[in-house]
């Protein structure tokens, strides 16, 4: 299916006159009764539905909606879905715009969260606790909880308030 069949059917959309005469097709009403057309326009306005595929005359002479347009038009312009692995889904599920909603109690899904996290500090950077706060700010409101379970996990390891990375995953 082209670009100009999903074209066709947004413009017949976007029509004022062809709009109303589906909405009153989908309600079930008679389009000339429902639509506030006159007999002429919603002739024009059947004929372009029929066109685009979105209207269909039945054998009783009645007009119906052809619902499987939207159907064959989504099938034509969908792309299949792109594999998610667990670690992603984790991340999809706890994460919005980069913050953390809440913080995981289940311990594989909090090393998930928890290395997604610690990969904002470089390894053989020392941290003062106010940069770690700063950075794990952004994450959670709960920064001294995020860094007590960083440190719990050996993720990073403290000396004299003194912070670096001492674990997680490292990209190649």
């Amino acid at each position: 299916m082209s670009d100009d069949a999903i074209r066709q059917v947004l413009g017949l959309l976007y029509q004022e006159d062809t709009l109303k005469v589906l909405a009153a097709l989908v309600l079930g009403g008679k389009p000339e009764e429902e639509s506030g057309l006159d007999r002429e326009a919603v002739r024009r306005a059947l004929d372009r539905l029929e066109r685009g595929g979105l209207a269909v005359r039945e054998e009783s002479g009645e007009w119906g909606v052809r619902r499987e347009r939207f159907r064959e038009l989504l099938h034509a312009t969908a792309r299949p879905a792109t594999p998610v692995s667990p670690e992603e889904r984790v991340l999809q599920s706890f994460l919005v715009e980069g913050r953390l909603r809440a913080i995981p109690t289940k311990r594989d899904k909090q090393l998930v969260v928890l290395d997604y996290v610690v990969q904002v500090f470089e390894p053989g950077v020392r941290y003062s606790e106010k940069e770690v706060n700063v950075a794990l700010r952004a994450f959670h409101d709960d920064h001294a909880a995020l860094r007590r379970y960083l440190v719990d996990e050996g993720m990073l390891s403290r000396e004299n308030n003194v912070y670096w990375r001492s674990g997680g995953s490292v990209e190649a």
